[in-house]
Order: structure tokens, then C-alpha cells, then sequence
């Protein structure tokens, strides 16, 4: 039986055991009720930026590419398409990205967004927020398909940093993710450990072995969130290459 995970701090965690994507997936299929709502908002939370980007990428107005991300996950819902979704043919964000390419060419063929259900969608994009985002993007020669899963991979780093500042805030360990978390690319960044060791009010060596253990559980979130968007244990690290390449 494998031993309790350990906090940066040297304390047991606790376990948490969320909702898995494809659960959400399963839960967003189900049609047109609150639960549906909220699990296709969930899903919606991660992706909707990387489609965002390849919509831009595609040459769409700002205007127009909210529009038609919203109009698409509003699509989703209203026709059930999640309840065609196969875990076992693919990953969910390659549907995902050929789902709205399909959207996008008819969308295009109408020449303009359709609003949908009564302007209920199950996300608010915040143009300037988008913009300045996509602004960043400028820097980049990237393919739309490059950029998405780019976009994809940065948004799962993302998500994946937020969940584990959540579970050291839950134990009480804030202040020490937030000055070691700069550790987590590999390195200490610019400062030493003894620098750190200083403003944590810890010896370098204690600093050390909290360094480990977070990039250790940083490690473990990424791989859990990743297997929840796979078939197979296996493929596991095969997504992590992926993600990796994408950030070339």
C-alpha cells in the first residue's frame, strides 16, 4: 500500500478525489439540465481560451470570435453532441478542435454568429481579457492547430498550479508555495537556497526537501489531471510529451 502524500511542509495531505473530465463529459451529455449546465461550464473553464486562439488564428474579429466560441459550446449542449463522444477513439481535445472546425465552416457559410438560446451560454468571455491574451500570441509563428494545443498545454499548467496553491492553502502552507513556487520549473529561478531559507525562517536543507516534495505533488496533479483525459494509464506519459512539445 502506498504511503500517505506528503505537503511541502512535511505533513500528510489529504486525498481528494474530483470529479474526473470524462465524468464531466458524461454529466455535459445527459442534455439540456442544471447539472449538464454546470459540468459543460467546467469543461468550458479549460478550453475555451486554446478555442478561442484557433478561431482567432483562423482570421476572425475579436467580436466574432466570442461569438462563435460561445455559440459553439451553446451548440454542444442544445444538440447533446457530447453524448457522441467516445473515450476510447481519441483524445477529447482533438474532438473538441475538429467539433468546432466542422461549427466554424457552417458558421462561415452564414457569414456571422448565430445567437443561441435566448443568449444563454454556458460561458462569458471578457473581450479585453481575450485580446490581451491573444496579444501575446502575436510573437509566435504558429499553425492555428499549433497554437491550440500550445494554448491547451498552458491552460493545463495553468489549471494544474491553481490546484496545487489550493491544496497548500488548505494547509496552511500559502506562504510557502507562494516564494517556492518560482522552484518549479526546475531551479530555484535567480535566488539561492539559502536566500529562501532566509525569508522562510527555514535552514537551506529543510528548504530543499520542501522544494522536492512540491515538485513532487506538482508532478502528481499533472499526471492525475492528465489520466482523466486519456483512455489508458500508458498514454499517460505519451500526453505528457505531447503537452511538452507543444510548449517548444
Amino acid at each position: 500500500m502506498s504511503s500517505p502524500i506528503q505537503d511541502p511542509g512535511g505533513e500528510p495531505a489529504p486525498r481528494k478525489f474530483s470529479t474526473t473530465r470524462w465524468s464531466l463529459i458524461l454529466a455535459a451529455s445527459q442534455g439540456s439540465t442544471p447539472e449538464a449546465h454546470e459540468a459543460l461550464s467546467s469543461l468550458c473553464a479549460l478550453y475555451w481560451y486554446p478555442l478561442y486562439a484557433f478561431t482567432r488564428q483562423q482570421g476572425h474579429s475579436p467580436e466574432d470570435a466570442q461569438d462563435l466560441v460561445q455559440g459553439f459550446f451553446t451548440l454542444l449542449l442544445e444538440r447533446n453532441d457530447l453524448a457522441a463522444v467516445d473515450r476510447q477513439r481519441g483524445r477529447f481535445r482533438s474532438w473538441l478542435l475538429a467539433s468546432l472546425k466542422h461549427y466554424l465552416a457552417n458558421e462561415w457559410k452564414r457569414e456571422h454568429a448565430q445567437k443561441r438560446g435566448g443568449g444563454q451560454t454556458p460561458i462569458s468571455i471578457d473581450g479585453a481579457t481575450a485580446e490581451g491574451m491573444y496579444s501575446l500570441e502575436l510573437s509566435h509563428d504558429l499553425t492555428p492547430e499549433r497554437l491550440y494545443d500550445r494554448r491547451w498545454a498552458l491552460a493545463l499548467l495553468e489549471h494544474v498550479l491553481g490546484s496545487l496553491s489550493a491544496e497548500c492553502a488548505r494547509l496552511g502552507k500559502q506562504v510557502l508555495f507562494e516564494t517556492l513556487r518560482g522552484t518549479l520549473a526546475g531551479d530555484t529561478g535567480q535566488r539561492s537556497y539559502p536566500e529562501l531559507a532566509r525569508e522562510l525562517g527555514m535552514s537551506p536543507g529543510a528548504v530543499k526537501v520542501a522544494v522536492h516534495r512540491l515538485r513532487g505533488r506538482y508532478r502528481e496533479l499533472l499526471r492525475t489531471e492528465i489520466s482523466q483525459t486519456v483512455e489508458h494509464p500508458e498514454e499517460i506519459d505519451d500526453e505528457i510529451r505531447l503537452l511538452l512539445a507543444a510548449l517548444d
